[in-house]
């Protein structure tokens, strides 16, 4: 990656697509207005920014509040240089319609984000969530033929267990569809259960992997320490900033990191580049100064011997505590699915 200041990075494939992609990519949602930053000017700087730094990769989605138009606004001029993700499938108003993987809400929705982007294709297309009252087949079918009309280069998931994204592989084989090519999972040194069953099944199939949650929603900064309490921790936003499991582990990571001279944001950073079924992890900046701070440890790479003691304090595989935005399926969301009938609880 070649930026105005003579940074070199290697651009990665993503996945089997021939699209070469940053192992740093721009996440959007911060740029939402009702989210984030609330000057869109100043959205648009960081955006350029990155872009200047050698970013190629630029993700949004539908449900981000106003991100899709900022965006739009931001790539005038620079569209052929950049690969543009988007999302869908939550929903997009009180209208039930209005949400899922429907063949009928995906051929709006696009449209909708075409003109919000203000372009005629979308390089990476991606669906939010799984939509468990949508068959896959209908999902797929749509999606192939939005590729097949050129308003699609490729389509993906997001945060999708790994029996589903093989079930999908599958329909897309029997059916003569097209498949996903990407997944878009969390990913960070405290959330590392994709490790398990996720990467390995993308890698098998040979999908591109854009990992977002890198910084942990915040606690891989370092702003948030044990016994402390910041503005993050006493606005009670995000349950997990006062999950005393994830801070032992962040006060176990300070020091290491502090040994290898890097920043904390760094060092998770690095991490999360660093596995081989990992094409780029999601920045999420909302100003400048945290993009220069990110853009400053872009060619940190991590020895075995500091990826080992990551090791130690967690263990592959494994997740210490939960993201407040985890992935539970509807099973364990909706309590009528898990739960026979009273009179067929009865006759038993």
């Amino acid at each position: 990656m070649t930026g105005q200041g003579g940074q070199t990075t290697r651009y990665r494939t993503l996945g089997r697509t021939g699209i070469r992609v940053s192992p740093y990519a721009l996440g959007t949602l911060m740029f939402a207005t009702s989210i984030g930053n609330p000057d869109p000017d100043d959205s648009i700087r960081v955006i350029h920014k990155a872009l200047d730094a050698g970013i190629n990769l630029v993700d949004t989605a539908d449900s981000y509040g106003d991100s899709e138009e900022i965006v739009g606004k931001a790539l005038k001029g620079r569209r052929d240089g950049v690969v543009l993700a988007t999302k869908f499938s939550r929903a997009m108003g009180d209208d039930p319609n209005r949400q899922g993987a429907s063949r009928r809400w995906i051929m709006t929705a696009v449209e909708a984000s075409l003109r919000r982007l203000q372009t005629d294709h979308i390089d990476v297309y991606q669906i939010h969530r799984l939509d468990p009252t949508t068959d896959i087949e209908e999902t797929l079918s749509a999606l192939s033929d939005l590729i097949h009309s050129g308003k699609v280069r490729a389509i993906g998931s997001s945060t999708t267990p790994a029996s589903d994204i093989v079930e999908a592989q599958w329909v897309a084989e029997r059916r003569g569809l097209e498949r996903f090519r990407t997944e878009q999972p969390p990913y960070s040194i405290l959330n590392r259960a994709i490790e398990r069953e996720v990467l390995p099944v993308t890698q098998r199939y040979g999908m591109g992997t854009l990992v977002w949650g890198p910084l942990a929603q915040g606690l891989l900064t370092g702003r948030v320490r044990k016994g402390e309490h910041n503005d993050l921790r006493r606005a009670g936003l995000l349950r997990h900033l006062n999950d005393e499991r994830r801070l032992d582990a962040v006060e176990a990571l300070i020091p290491l990191a502090q040994e290898a001279g890097l920043s904390m944001t760094h060092l998770a950073m690095a991490f999360a580049i660093a596995h081989p079924g990992v094409t780029s992890a999601l920045l999420g900046p909302r100003t400048l100064e945290q993009l220069d701070d990110l853009l400053a440890g872009i060619d940190v790479t991590l020895t075995d011997d500091i990826l080992d003691r990551i090791d130690e304090i967690v263990p592959p595989g494994t997740d210490v505590g939960t993201l407040d935005q985890a992935y539970l399926p509807p099973p364990i969301q909706r309590s009528e699915l898990r739960r026979r009938p009273v009179n067929e609880r009865a006759a038993t």
